[in-house]
């Protein structure tokens, strides 16, 4: 069975990326999904004195090993100021230097969403752009703008046309897994 993990890179424990996660995850059947909450999930700032010192945490390396088990991932990033949030950008730095390769062969669904009317395009462009650079294939994206109007806990996306280009691309993401 194809696996397929899920997160979101924010550590936030009101992530509106988790939501989106927890969403879009609640719409995949008959495959193996496993979701990991990063808010439980703290790391140090990276520093090359930290790695010389201290070598890796052992939470650092599980999460390596879940994402080289897993077949596929989903992701969904958060944005500060237009880029990628400190604490995925510090994510992706340690799991670097663990494995330069950590994403090799993965097949990545990349979504970002924010309050804002951009959805986090700054994010998910930088994202886009730098995971292949560990391997990563991007299958597709998505971006959900104005999160707080377009999207309830209890309904999920609620607004056209983003109800249906989630889907369109959900579908399209695990069509790619199957070939």
């Amino acid at each position: 069975m194809i696996k397929i993990l899920a997160f979101a890179g924010s550590n936030s424990s009101t992530s509106k990326n988790f939501q989106l996660i927890q969403h879009t995850v609640s719409l995949i059947e008959g495959y193996d999904v496993q979701v990991l909450n990063m808010s439980k999930m703290p790391f140090p700032l990276f520093s090359e004195d930290l790695e010389r010192e201290e070598g890796y945490k052992n939470s650092l390396l599980e999460l390596k090993d879940e994402i080289q088990k897993a077949d596929a991932l989903i992701l969904s990033v958060n944005e500060h100021n237009g880029n990628p949030s400190a604490y995925f950008k510090n994510l992706i730095d340690w799991l670097s230097r663990v494995d330069r390769d950590f994403l090799e062969d993965t097949r990545v669904f990349l979504m970002s969403t924010s309050p804002g009317r951009r959805g986090g395009a700054g994010s998910l462009a930088v994202t886009k752009d730098l995971l292949p650079r560990f391997g990563a294939e991007i299958i597709t994206t998505f971006s959900l703008p104005s999160f707080n109007h377009f999207f309830s806990k209890e309904e999920g996306i609620t607004e056209e046309p983003y109800k249906t280009d989630h889907h369109e691309r959900l579908q399209d993401f695990l069509f790619a897994l199957e070939f």
